[in-house]
């Protein structure tokens, strides 16, 4: 499969100024994603991709909040990469369960709390952000601060980013696929 945006080979292969940045990505993950490698295409958007995912890692959501918002936005827009790299993720790194992965793909989740943020993160990219003052009040009454809820829009926002960058490209997936397409 070819992509319709260019993915350098290798690190190397990719502008000089994206190159520190890729390795630092290889570094983190073991691998370089095709992901990471057609974006940093582009070194000001490469820096900016992963500036903004440092900062919301340094948030007040947790890492599996953040992979649950990304594994429902990326259902709900449709884009097989991202499924698939945050279901690996979700699995792997965030250590959810195949059952709370399900939950997620359909806007909600196995803890509580944590449905709460899903649905509003899935709504917020159903709505395209034109959410109701009925859905900011409910992830506020399961707990949600004014800074998380600002967190929660800001990781839709990122993950909306990298669906439609992929799906635009029809990036290869390096990850085992998961499609958006099958039932959850």
């Amino acid at each position: 499969m070819s992509t319709r945006i260019h993915v350098p080979a290798t690190v190397a292969d990719a502008p000089a100024a994206s190159q520190p940045l890729l390795e630092a990505v290889g570094k983190q993950l073991g691998t370089v994603p095709n992901l990471f490698r057609m974006v940093g295409n582009s070194p000001a958007a490469l820096e900016g991709y992963l500036s903004l995912s440092a900062a919301l890692g340094k948030g007040a959501l947790s890492a599996q909040t953040r992979e649950r918002i990304a594994v429902a936005v990326a259902q709900v827009n449709g884009c097989d990469y991202c499924l698939s790299a945050h279901t690996y993720l979700a699995k792997n790194l965030a250590k959810l369960d195949d059952a709370e992965i399900a939950a997620n793909r359909n806007g909600g989740s196995n803890d509580p709390k944590a449905a709460a943020a899903v649905l509003f993160a899935k709504k917020v990219t159903e709505a395209r952000a034109r959410v109701t003052s009925a859905d900011l009040s409910a992830v506020k009454q399961a707990g949600y601060s004014d800074a998380e809820v600002i967190e929660i829009v800001q990781n839709v926002a990122l993950n909306v980013w990298t669906n439609y960058i992929n799906v635009i490209a029809e990036t290869e997936i390096d990850f085992p696929v998961v499609r958006a397409s099958s039932a959850a």
